[in-house]
């Protein structure tokens, strides 16, 4: 999968679990934050690779960084790295 290819795809997923997690409750992670709340803090995707079933995204903001493993299009459990 070319990269664009897969950025495109991990967007698609982005908006697909920000849109859900007005829906249903995402999974946390440890510091409890969620994809959406992670984007509006201006947090920005920089890459996402496949793992397995499922996708790892990762997001960086000035020197902090993040990782959400998507779980399903609605579901995603995030930490922050740093």
């Amino acid at each position: 999968m070319s990269m664009r290819k897969l950025a495109v795809f991990a967007l698609v997923l982005v908006a697909s679990a920000a849109q859900a997690a007005d829906e249903q409750e995402n999974l946390t992670g440890a510091n409890g934050s969620t994809m959406t709340q992670l984007l509006s803090e201006g947090y920005e995707i920089k890459t996402a690779v496949p793992n397995g079933k499922r996708v790892i995204v990762f997001l960086q903001k000035d020197t902090n960084a993040a990782a959400c493993e998507l779980v399903s299009l609605t579901r995603a459990r995030c930490g922050k790295l740093n």
